[in-house]
C-alpha cells in the first residue's frame, strides 16, 4: 500500500516545497499538496489549517508544512486536535519528534535549512518509529487539552 502525505508551504517556502515533493515522490509516496502554489504572497495559517484538518480527520497519518522557518507553521498546526506539529532544524530533533512526541506533520523552515539538512531531517523523520511506553501516557495527555481552531 502507497503512503499518503499531505504537505503545504507559504510563499516563503514553495521551493523547498516543490524539492520535497520530488523526494517525496521518488520514495513512492503518494502525495497532497494543498498550496501555495507559486511565490505569490498567502497566509501560511490558512495554508496550516487545511494541512491540519487532514490530520485531525484521520484522512491523513502525516504532513508536511513550511514556511520561512518553521514557527509559524507549527504555532498553526498545533492548534488542532490529533495535531503533533514538530519545528525539527537536524536530525536529533527530527528522530526525538517520532520517538518521544509521535509528530505528525514536520514544519520546516526553508530561509534556515540547507537542501542537504532538509533531506536529512526528511528521511529521519520518516523512518523513525514512536517508540511508545511512558511517551504515551503523555500523548494521551496532548489529546485530552482543549484546543481553540481557528
Amino acid at each position: 500500500m502507497t503512503e499518503k502525505i499531505v504537505i503545504g508551504c507559504d510563499h516563503g517556502g514553495f521551493d523547498l516545497k516543490e524539492k520535497i515533493k520530488e523526494i517525496l515522490a521518488d520514495l513512492s509516496f503518494e502525495i497532497l499538496d494543498m498550496g501555495c502554489f507559486d511565490t505569490s504572497s498567502v497566509h501560511y495559517p490558512e495554508i496550516a489549517q487545511q494541512v491540519s484538518k487532514k490530520i485531525a480527520s484521520g484522512e491523513f497519518e502525516r504532513g508536511i508544512l513550511i514556511c520561512g522557518t518553521g514557527i509559524g507553521m507549527s504555532i498553526a498546526a498545533n492548534r488542532f486536535p490529533k495535531v503533533r506539529a514538530t519545528m525539527c532544524h537536524d536530525h536529533l530533533t527530527a528522530r526525538l519528534s517520532r520517538e518521544h512526541n509521535n509528530s505528525n506533520i514536520l514544519a520546516l523552515g526553508a530561509r534556515t535549512l540547507g537542501i542537504e539538512t532538509v533531506k536529512d531531517i526528511l528521511m529521519t523523520w520518516l523512518n523513525t518509529d514512536f517508540t511508545g511506553d511512558r511517551h504515551l501516557t503523555r500523548i494521551n495527555m496532548l489529546d485530552k487539552t482543549p484546543s481553540t481552531p481557528f
